[in-house]
């Protein structure tokens, strides 16, 4: 009797993080009226939230948020963008934010399906400015190099594809199948919790991004979204997209946190070999949070991109 209860306990332990995951409200769904300027588009279970900001014609500005990191983490740069003159389009990944989660390897080309439905839906052929942070930036390059004929020019802040750091335990959970899914969930909230904690304190996150970040861990879809992003899009080698938007000639500025612990100093030098005409800049004593934590040397820096011809 005594082993058939330990085999209880065991299979108990082992099915409790996906039964309690999909007990948890699903994000996107159940949410709270739109406010001004928001809209969702797409059918029930795939649906994406998105929102304009700025002036009604412009230039449009599309931003592409990172792993983790909602809408919520431009809101300190949209009103630079928008005093620009831009009319800015910010949106939310499958699983994060306002957006619902979607089946499916979320692979880099799972993320230029969704960018592609949202812009039919808004009717927006070109973009005049791409800004691409973390995955992001993964997302955003694939777009460029893909169609460069609707890309004016392409900003990547602390940009994704090139190199990552990641935790043991999300290498892990990245890397062995199964067990790795059941470590996302037993454990995931708990170390993510603290990570964004840590990061807030270290990096002066306003809280608003802190706050978003915090209400996605207590969402279904949230968890698995990111383990699939881990294992697909952020797992792909970006040279080769950089290698196709250096030949297409789409002008590229990036931008590096000098204390950034998520992407490695060595993806500026890998950048530099394969796209000789991008403009790299570092932000000297910046972590990864660049959008929300150094908006204003962003925007500065934005300015003298522009002015280029």
């Amino acid at each position: 009797m005594g082993w058939l209860l330990a085999l209880l306990i065991l299979l108990v332990a082992a099915a409790a993080p996906f039964l309690l995951e999909r007990r948890r409200p699903v994000a996107g769904q159940g949410r709270r009226a739109a406010q001004a300027g928001e809209h969702r588009i797409g059918e029930p279970g795939a649906r994406t939230l998105c929102r304009w900001h700025g002036p009604v014609k412009g230039p449009v500005a599309l931003c592409i948020h990172g792993l983790t990191t909602p809408q919520p983490a431009w809101d300190p740069l949209v009103p630079h963008l928008t005093r620009m003159g831009f009319r800015v389009l910010t949106y939310d990944l499958p699983g994060r934010g306002g957006s619902e989660p979607q089946g499916g390897a979320q692979s880099t080309g799972f993320f230029l399906a969704q960018l592609d439905a949202l812009l039919e839906a808004q009717g927006v052929d070109h973009c005049d400015l791409v800004i691409g942070y973390s995955m992001g930036g993964v997302i955003g390059t694939a777009f460029a190099a893909d169609a460069p004929h609707r890309v004016g020019r392409l900003l990547l802040l602390a940009p994704a594809g090139l190199g990552l750091a990641l935790p043991r335990w999300q290498a892990f959970a990245r890397d062995v199948p199964l067990l790795g899914d059941w470590l996302m969930l037993g454990i995931g909230r708990m170390m993510m919790r603290r990570g964004f904690r840590r990061a807030a304190a270290a990096e002066g996150a306003p809280p608003g991004v802190r706050e978003a970040q915090l209400a996605a861990l207590g969402r279904g879809g949230f968890l698995p979204a990111v383990l699939s992003s881990l294992r697909h899009c952020l797992a792909e080698d970006g040279s080769e997209g950089h290698a196709r938007l250096a030949a297409a000639g789409v002008p590229l500025m990036a931008i590096w946190g000098g204390e950034d612990a998520v992407i490695p100093k060595t993806a500026l030098g890998r950048l530099a070999q394969i796209n000789r005409k991008a403009r790299q800049e570092v932000i000297e004593g910046a972590g990864h949070g660049l959008p929300y934590t150094h908006s204003e040397a962003i925007a500065a820096e934005l300015r003298g991109f522009l002015r280029e011809l």
